[in-house]
C-alpha cells in the first residue's frame, strides 16, 4: 500500500480539479491512499466533503489558518507568504496522516504540490520522498512558463520588457507567433513575474508534472515539452466536477439554481448566451453599462452572472448585488425581462449543460474552458487575470475553438470595452452553423473519449500510477 499527499493551491478552482484527480487515482489503484491538505483563504469557508462518491481512501485535512497581514500587500506577495506560512502545518499533517488507522500501513510515495505551492517541494525533500507538480492550467501555459524561465535564467531576459514591446514572439509551445501584448498580466508586475518563473524553475526539480489537459486538445504544446530538461508530463484531463457546482451548496443557492434552470427550460434550444467571469470576475459601473447596451441592442437572450467588485485595495471575493438596478441602465431589467435574466452566483456546470445555452462569454479560466468544451458550448473570450490572456490566444488563434471579444483585456485597467465590440463577439459566438461551433462539438467528443479506458488521458494516468509504484 502507498500514500500520496496532495497540496492544492488556495481557492476553489484548484481544489475542484485536485479532488477529481484524487478520485480517479483511487478508482484506478485500490492500494493507494490519498490525503488532501487544504489551505483556507481568509474569505473562504472551511471545506466539508459532501460528495458520497469519494472513496474512503481519500482523506481531507483542513490545515490551521496561517495569518497573513493583507494591508498594503499585493496579490503575488500575499499568496507567496500565505503558502509559505503553511509549511509547518503541512509537515505536521503529513506526519499525522501516516498514523491514521486507515493508512498507517501505507508507505508515503510522494507529495503532489499545486503549481503555486512549489515551496512544499522542500517538505517532500525533508521526508525523503519524490515530489510531483499538479499543473491545474493547460500544457501551453506550462511550456510557456518553462520557456520564459529558461530565457530569464540563461539569457537574462526580463519578461516585463517583452510586454512593453510590439513584438511577435516565437514560443515553442505555440504554432503561431504570440503578440507581446497578450502575455499574462501578472508578468507586468516584477514581483508577480519573479514568483511565476521561480515556480516554473522548481517544476524541473520534480519527478513529473500532471497537467489538466489532454493530447487531442494540445498535441503541439505537449510535444514541445518532450525534452531531457523537463520532467515527464502526464496530460490527465479534463478533470471536472460535473455532479455539483460546489462542494457544499447552501439551501439558498440550491433554490437559486432551481429558479435559473426553470427559466432556461422556457428558452429555445441554443438561444441563450451565458455571461460569467469566474469566482474573481467583476466589472466597474461603466463597463457594466456597455455590456447591458450590447445585450439590449443585439436583442440577445441572455443569462448574466453580474457580481459586485470587492472594495478597492482589499483581497476579497466579488459578491452578489443586493439590487443590480443601481449599476445597470435605467429600466434595463424591465425592458429585458422577457428575454434576459440577471443573476449573482451561477451554477455554471448545470447552466453549460442546459440545451438552451448557445454561447458562453467567459474570462477563460481553465476550468471554465474545459467545462465549456465538454458540453460543446463555444466561448467568446474576455480574459481578466492570471494566465487567461494566454488561454484566450490559444483558444482563438491556435485551436479555433473560440471567438474574441478582447484578447488583451486586463482586470484593473482603465479600458472599457465598447458595446459594439461586445455585441460583435456575442453575435459571432451565437451563430448556429459556424465552423467554430462545429470544431467545439468535435472536441467535446474527444474530451470524453480521452478519459475512457484506452483513451489518451486514461493511459497517461496509468503511466503516472506506474511511476509512483517504482
Amino acid at each position: 500500500m502507498r500514500r500520496l499527499v496532495f497540496i492544492p493551491g488556495p481557492g476553489i478552482g484548484h481544489l475542484v480539479s485536485t479532488v477529481e484527480i484524487a478520485k480517479q487515482l483511487a478508482a484506478r489503484d485500490h492500494q493507494l491512499f490519498i490525503t488532501v491538505l487544504i489551505m483556507k483563504l481568509p474569505f473562504d469557508q472551511l471545506f466539508t466533503n459532501t460528495d458520497a462518491s469519494i472513496s474512503r481512501r481519500i482523506n481531507f485535512i483542513n490545515l490551521p489558518e496561517a495569518h497573513v497581514d493583507t494591508r498594503n500587500t499585493g496579490p503575488s506577495s500575499f499568496f507567496k507568504t500565505f503558502v509559505e506560512n503553511h509549511k509547518t502545518h503541512v509537515r505536521a499533517a503529513v506526519l499525522e496522516s501516516s498514523t491514521q488507522s486507515e493508512s498507517n500501513q501505507a508507505q508515503l510515495a510522494g507529495l503532489v504540490v499545486d503549481m503555486f505551492c512549489t515551496t512544499m517541494i522542500d517538505v517532500a525533500d525533508e521526508f525523503g520522498v519524490p515530489s510531483y507538480v499538479f499543473f491545474t492550467s493547460n500544457a501551453g501555459c506550462l511550456a510557456f512558463l518553462l520557456y520564459l524561465q529558461k530565457l530569464r535564467d540563461e539569457h537574462g531576459t526580463d519578461a516585463a520588457q517583452l510586454m512593453d514591446s510590439e513584438a511577435e514572439l516565437a514560443i515553442p509551445s505555440f504554432v503561431n507567433s504570440l503578440p507581446a501584448h497578450v502575455l499574462p498580466g501578472v508578468l507586468l508586475d516584477k514581483e508577480g513575474a519573479t514568483a511565476f518563473l521561480n515556480h516554473a524553475k522548481r517544476f524541473r526539480e520534480t519527478k513529473g508534472i500532471l497537467v489538466n489537459s489532454f493530447s487531442e486538445l494540445e498535441s503541439h504544446a505537449l510535444h514541445s515539452l518532450s525534452d531531457d530538461k523537463t520532467p515527464p508530463v502526464y496530460p490527465v484531463g479534463p478533470l471536472l466536477n460535473l455532479e455539483s457546482d460546489d462542494f457544499h451548496v447552501s439551501t439558498d443557492k440550491a433554490r437559486q439554481k432551481y429558479d435559473i434552470l426553470r427559466w432556461l427550460d422556457d428558452q429555445p434550444s441554443l438561444s441563450v448566451v451565458f455571461l460569467c467571469f469566474g469566482s474573481m470576475g467583476s466589472f466597474g459601473e461603466a463597463q457594466v453599462k456597455e455590456m447591458a447596451c450590447a445585450l439590449e441592442y443585439g436583442g440577445f437572450r441572455f443569462l448574466w452572472s453580474l457580481r459586485k467588485p470587492q472594495p478597492k485595495g482589499e483581497i476579497a471575493m466579488p459578491s452578489d448585488y443586493a439590487d443590480p438596478k443601481g449599476v445597470l441602465p435605467e429600466g434595463f431589467l424591465d425592458r429585458m425581462a422577457r428575454i434576459g435574466k440577471v443573476i449573482g452566483w451561477a451554477p455554471q456546470v448545470a447552466i453549460l449543460a442546459h440545451p438552451a445555452i448557445g454561447g458562453f462569454v467567459s474570462h477563460c479560466g481553465w476550468n471554465s474552458v474545459l467545462e465549456s468544451l465538454w458540453y460543446g458550448v463555444p466561448i467568446a473570450t474576455w480574459p481578466m487575470y492570471s494566465e487567461q490572456q494566454l488561454n484566450t490566444f490559444e483558444l482563438v488563434k491556435e485551436l479555433g475553438l473560440a471567438v474574441e471579444i478582447k484578447m488583451d483585456y486586463r482586470k484593473g485597467s482603465e479600458v472599457v470595452v465598447s458595446a459594439e465590440e461586445i455585441g460583435r463577439g456575442i453575435k459571432e459566438v451565437m451563430e448556429k452553423d459556424s465552423d467554430t461551433r462545429e470544431r467545439v462539438k468535435e472536441m467535446s467528443v474527444k474530451s470524453k473519449k480521452a478519459l475512457l479506458d484506452g483513451g489518451s488521458s486514461h493511459s497517461s494516468l496509468g503511466c503516472f500510477i506506474d511511476q509512483i509504484q517504482l
